[in-house]
């Protein structure tokens, strides 16, 4: 699947775009874009960096702005209530953690790059527990900008340690 994925990027989009629009798709974010951008198509670091946070960020307005109407409908429809309820649980499953240190409870859950975690479900987390745009936004970008450092030496590191095979 990964492979299918990489290949479709590289064949479809100038490096840049493949970055940015990599780094847009929930749960893969910088995270994979990343690692993407410099190993797999062996672009400058910098660009790279500056590439994924602008994609990762991207669309994180229009999530806390636009998710909980989206949910709301989704409960409507018999279709698409499995969905909402996921959603919820997965929010749910996370809410104390966030809730206990407010902002910076958030910024920790979307700056550690692990499985799950990250803006969209940072926005997600954030929507849903009713967290003000002006407050959750800057908590998210700090967050990605975190969690893009963290995998940008990540990157590095791998990309370093493999000059010596």
């Amino acid at each position: 699947m990964i492979e299918a994925i990489q290949l479709f990027f590289q064949e479809n989009f100038p490096p840049e775009l493949a970055v940015f629009f990599i780094s847009m798709i929930p749960f893969i974010e910088c995270r994979g874009a990343i690692p993407f951008g410099t190993l797999v198509l062996n672009m400058p670091v910098w660009e790279v960096l500056l590439i994924s946070i602008i994609g990762n960020v991207f669309p994180i307005p229009f999530i806390l702005w636009l998710i909980r109407p989206i949910i709301n409908w989704f409960k409507k429809t018999k279709l698409l209530k499995p969905i909402a309820d996921w959603l919820e649980g997965k929010v749910e499953k996370n809410k104390d953690k966030v809730l206990r240190y407010s902002k910076w409870g958030l910024f920790l859950f979307v700056a550690i790059p692990i499985p799950g975690t990250g803006a969209w479900s940072g926005a997600l987390i954030a929507s849903l527990l009713d967290m003000r745009v002006k407050n959750a936004f800057p908590t998210i970008l700090l967050g990605v900008l975190c969690a893009s450092l963290i995998m940008t030496l990540g990157s590095t590191a791998v990309d370093w340690l493999l000059s010596f095979i």
